[in-house]
């Protein structure tokens, strides 16, 4: 499709690094055995997962202030599994510091990406309501 004028969802960094958080969480929750996955494993993974389910939902949505409200949810769960549950497993020793800091660094990347995102979006709808005029 070299004739594209628009970027797909796969194009989008956000949902490229987002994937990438659930990929490496996946490695980190199908090592827990079956009580820590209960423990906090599920919330854990949910909650890496939620991230570019919200971005996808927003991707898809028509209008922007739609869009923004997955955006938002997506940017509180990462913070609920980065500061939470991350920090839980770091902390409670359950993953080890080279994975705590692979998540970190791609979730250190995603944030502000993701904040920029938000901003974009805001921005195109101010652009489309002036050219209406």
């Amino acid at each position: 499709m070299a004739n594209q004028n628009y970027l797909t969802l796969s194009d989008l960094q956000i949902y490229q690094l987002s994937r990438q958080l659930s990929r490496d969480a996946w490695a980190i929750y199908k090592d827990m055995d079956w009580q820590m996955k209960k423990i906090i494993g599920d919330q854990f993974i949910r909650a890496i997962d939620s991230i570019g389910a919200n971005i996808a939902e927003g991707y898809g949505r028509y209008h922007y202030l739609d869009k923004i409200k997955f955006y938002y949810n997506a940017r509180a769960s990462h913070y609920e599994a980065i500061v939470h549950w991350l920090g839980l497993l770091f902390e409670r020793r359950l993953i080890n510091n080279i994975q705590y800091q692979k998540i970190l660094t791609i979730s250190n990347e995603l944030a502000p990406k993701l904040n920029a995102y938000i901003n974009s979006t805001y921005r195109a709808k101010d652009r489309s309501q002036i050219s209406n005029y």
